[in-house]
């Protein structure tokens, strides 16, 4: 890592886990906008004390804009669409920024936290839960997935964004989809081969298809 201070540098730097659905989404979000953003890619097992430092709850992803300093995933994914406003990821009418927003709270609180237990509990009850409890929901909004173009939406959004880095997680999290998903799979399909999709993935979020 540069010797310059992280609050010192010129471009956004992020502290981000290669395999977290969080981070990941934050640097979506910096490609799909083309944010210059320096990765400072961390092991869990061992935080640096730079983001020690910067952050009190050593928590992922930590993003530092000079001075300042977010460690919320939602608040740091709407800071960076307002703060580079095109293109747009957020709508303007009130009422469906805010379904948005109370949408990607519930993917950030329920839908994450079920892809993290797959992926590191040693629990293989608690995995066979988490398992079924995203699918069913996943298949539960089927109706949603089919009825506009992008989720909830006529354009590509945030919470496509955060929606998308979850589905690219499915066949390395052991979800298959029914027959009776094609909605969902027409839809990631879409998201999922955007130039700029390809472009976010970490050599860990890579090896999860090969």
């Amino acid at each position: 890592m540069s010797e310059i201070p992280v609050t010192k540098r010129s471009v956004m730097v992020l502290f981000s886990d290669p395999k977290s659905p969080s981070c990941h989404r934050v640097r979506l979000v910096a490609k799909e906008k083309d944010i210059p953003m320096d990765i400072i890619e961390v092991d869990t097992d061992s935080l640096p004390e730079d983001l020690l430092e910067l952050n009190p709850y050593g928590t992922l992803p930590t993003l530092v804009d000079r001075e300042l300093v977010l460690y919320d995933p939602q608040v740091i994914i709407e800071y960076l669409d307002e703060r580079f406003p095109h293109p747009p990821l957020m709508s303007v009418d009130p009422i469906s920024k805010a379904r948005a927003r109370q949408m990607l709270r519930q993917i950030e609180t329920e839908w994450y936290p079920l892809v993290e237990t797959i992926m590191h509990s040693d629990d293989e009850a608690a995995v066979k839960t988490a398992r079924r409890d995203l699918l069913e929901r996943l298949i539960q909004l089927i109706p949603v997935f089919a009825h506009k173009p992008y989720f909830m939406s006529e354009d590509y959004s945030l919470v496509d964004i955060s929606m998308a880095v979850m589905l690219w997680r499915l066949p390395y999290l052991g979800i298959e989809l029914p027959k009776t998903a094609k909605p969902i799979m027409d839809y990631a399909e879409k998201v999922l081969n955007r130039e700029m999709f390809s472009e976010s993935l970490s050599d860990d979020e890579l090896d999860m298809r090969d």
